[in-house]
């Protein structure tokens, strides 16, 4: 009786083991070299319930602070919860390396992150954003929160999926004039604009203007802007478990000889 409870207490184990993934994100900075760079990209993974935003209604305050400074800090307060898990994918190769500056996603560059998840049917759906800079208040996001099914109800992988990004939001919340904006080196201060989130703000007024990274904006949003990839590849705790499975049952053939 034991050893029928321990062949069934490992095949337990390996089963959890089989099921758990890691889910590998990336985004690609697909601007030229004098374009716009990404602020670390927030990637949320949900059952479907999380939405980010809604064309028309006012940004949350975790979009808001996303939107004009970078920060997902609010945001991912904001979307904490049962059957949520989230990660930051920032470009630490490039400028933002010193103290109080995110490190960002520079035009040609990748950044990435991974998120071990153990039940693929409970995390199905993705989420993202980051802020397009220089900006006031541009961000690229998803306000669709079943858009992107990672995991069908079974929890098979529908990927490896690509999203190239190729809009751009207004989180309405300052005026796109380049005064005060993030990342650049525009004098002036920002103009509170008590909108709402609308599609393609206007940002070749940043045309010709320097960035905190040294650098001049010479070309208008590329698109694609960024293109995100995502896989998932066994949790490599995973292969632990089932050596140790492994061994159990052959120590449990030995046994009968």
């Amino acid at each position: 009786m034991r050893k029928i409870i321990a062949c069934t207490v490992l095949l337990g184990l390996m089963s959890s083991a089989v099921n758990a993934q890691q889910v590998q994100i990336s985004i690609e900075n697909l601007s030229d070299n004098d374009g716009f760079f990404l602020t670390p990209l927030w990637v949320g993974l949900h059952d479907g319930s999380f939405d980010l935003f809604d064309p028309g209604t006012t940004a949350s305050q975790g979009l808001e602070e996303l939107a004009e400074t970078g920060s997902a800090a609010t945001l991912m307060t904001e979307f904490m919860g049962p059957g949520r898990l989230q990660s930051v994918a920032a470009d630490p190769a490039d400028f933002g390396s010193m103290a109080n500056q995110p490190p960002v996603i520079d035009p040609g560059n990748t950044a990435m992150t991974s998120i071990t998840i153990a039940d693929p049917t409970a995390y199905r759906y993705f989420s993202f954003a980051s802020m397009v800079i220089p900006s006031n208040d541009a961000f690229i996001g998803n306000g669709n929160p079943t858009a992107y099914e990672l995991f069908d109800a079974a929890g098979n992988f529908n990927g490896p999926i690509t999203i190239d990004i190729t809009s751009v939001y207004d989180a309405g919340t300052e005026v796109n004039d380049g005064l005060g904006a993030a990342f650049s080196t525009n004098a002036g201060d920002a103009t509170d604009e008590n909108g709402v989130v609308t599609l393609g703000p206007d940002l070749t007024n940043f045309i010709s203007t320097g960035t905190a990274a040294g650098t001049t904006i010479g070309s208008d949003v590329a698109s694609p802007l960024a293109r995100i990839t995502i896989n998932v590849v066994p949790e490599p705790a995973s292969f632990s478990l089932l050596g140790m499975a492994g061994l159990g049952l052959l120590g449990f053939r030995r046994r009968r000889r």
